[in-house]
Formats: C-alpha cells, structure tokens, sequence
C-alpha cells in the first residue's frame, strides 16, 4: 500500500516526466525533415522531374513529341525574361488570361450563389428551375464556345461568358445541398425561439452550408483555368492559349510545355487563395475530424 501511494506521488509530483515521455515521439518527428509533407512533395516533384529528364535522353525520343525538362526550363525562362509588354512574353499573355480567369470566376460563381440561395429560400422555385438546370449542365461548354466567339466576338467578353458557364454550376449545385443539410433541429430551435427567416439562414442554414459552398468554389477555380484556355484556342487576339496555338504551329513543343506550367502555377495560386479565405472563415471547424477532442 505504502509503495503503491509512493509511486503514485511522485507522478503527481513530476508531471513533466510523463509530459515529457508523451511529447519525445512528437520532437523526434518534427527533428526529421524528411516528415514533412511539404519536403516529400518537393522530393517527389524532383524525382519525377528527373525521370523524365533522363527517360527521354536514354530513349532518344523526339524533341517534337516529347521535350526534356531542361527544354522546357529553358523555355519558361525565355518566356519569363522578357518584359511585361512584350507580345512574344509570358507576363502580356498571362495578364490577359489571368484577367479573363478572374472576371468569369467571380461573375459565375457569384451568380451561382445568389441563385442558389434565393432557390433555397423558394422550395417551388427550386422545382421549377430543376429540369431546366439539370438540361443545361449536361450540355458540354466547349461546343457551346465556338457559338458564344461568334456572338460575342474574339475580345475578353465571350472568354469571361465561356468561363462563367463552367464557374457558375458547380457553386450552384454544392450551394443548394450545404443549404438542404442543415440540421433540422436547429431551424426547429430557431423557430422555437421566434426567429425570423432571415435569421435561420443567417444563423442556420448559411453557416451550414459554407463548407459546400467552399468546395464548389474549388472545383469553379479550376474550371475556370480550363474555361480560358478553351475559349482562347476557340478564337482570341491574346491570352496564354494564343500562345500555345502559335509555339504548337513553330513544332515549339518545350514552348508549349511551359506555357502549360504558367497555367498550373495560375491554378495553384487561385486555389491556394481559396484555402486560405476558406481556413479564415471557418475557422471554427476542425482542420480534421481525428484531432477532435471531447471535454468531460
């Protein structure tokens, strides 16, 4: 008895100890570099790279079907040295299509939220307007594009319209379900109290249904990168679609290739903006399900 209420002293009396134990596993995993998620993508986009390199050395593949990595960096920085003017450059093109990309995506999914919250709202609007949603998703945006150049011409307007077409259903469709899962027993409790319906959707429905919302603004940012560079190879004065089409015609197959990496960066950034707006506004929900914890 005496031995068992030592030792259970001196762990109440050196908690650190235990601390200690708990946290060595934690501090042997941050002193390992190689850990981290970020390294080992970095060493996975290396050795990747590498491969590449020295698979179409050994194998002698054709520069016109498959550039080296090498080619492809000497392209970008050719493309990337040159001022932000220039009409042969990366910086001219790429402002055009990041304007472009911009202005489709807030206008789209913009309106896609506003129709998805009014549908929300208005359960007969919402099986009016069914049919007619489902009928015009289905139908492919890039043969719809050659239509809307004409209509609109080969300036930034009928880029701006293609890309709104493929931003705004994404944001509608998501929005609509984050609206339907709420959790009835909060609107009951809401109604409980006298709460308006401005109020529930407010308090309720919307705070529910951001993380949808969210996810559909990640698939529009995508969508919209593509939505650019269609509408551009459809018919375009400038933009980094042009710029593809015309390195295509020169057999500027390490040319292309690099312009599809400016494309990629512009997608990464756009996305990586969306996370972090994302973590700001909800902040209250747990980066993962696992790191819970229940306080008794």
């Amino acid at each position: 008895m005496t031995t068992a209420m030592l030792t259970t002293t001196d762990s109440i009396a050196h908690p650190e100890d235990t601390t200690t134990k708990a946290a060595r596993p934690k501090h042997s995993r941050r002193a390992n570099p190689l850990a981290s998620t970020r390294v080992q993508s970095v060493l996975l986009l290396v050795t990747l790279l590498g491969s590449w390199e020295a698979a179409v050395r050994f194998f002698k593949v054709p520069q016109h079907l498959v550039p080296p990595v090498s080619d492809i960096a000497v392209a970008l920085w050719r493309g990337l040295a040159t001022g932000p003017l220039a009409k042969d450059g990366f910086w001219y093109h790429g402002g055009v299509t990041v304007a472009e990309i911009l202005l489709g995506f807030l206008i789209g999914s913009g309106v896609g939220l506003a129709i998805g919250i009014v549908v929300s709202q208005m359960p007969k609007v919402e099986a009016l307007l069914e049919p007619y949603v489902a009928a015009l998703q289905s139908v492919p945006k890039v043969a719809v594009a050659p239509i809307i150049v004409v209509w609109l011409g080969f300036g930034i307007g009928s880029k701006v319209m293609i890309i709104c077409l493929l931003t705004f259903f994404p944001v509608l469709v998501t929005s609509i379900a984050g609206f339907k899962a709420v959790d009835p027993d909060r609107i009951d409790l809401l109604r409980s109290l006298s709460a308006t319906p401005w109020q529930i959707f407010r308090k309720a429905k919307f705070p529910s249904a951001l993380p949808y919302i969210f996810a559909g603004l990640n698939m529009a940012a995508a969508f919209s990168v593509v939505g650019a560079v269609v509408g551009e190879f459809v018919g375009a004065q400038a933009g980094l679609g042009v710029l593809i089409l015309q390195m295509e015609a020169q057999a500027d197959t390490g040319g292309s290739f690099a312009v599809c990496v400016v494309l990629s960066v512009i997608g990464i950034v756009l996305t990586g903006l969306l996370r972090r707006i994302q973590r700001r506004v909800l902040h209250w929900m747990p980066a993962d399900t696992s790191q819970r914890t229940v306080n008794v």
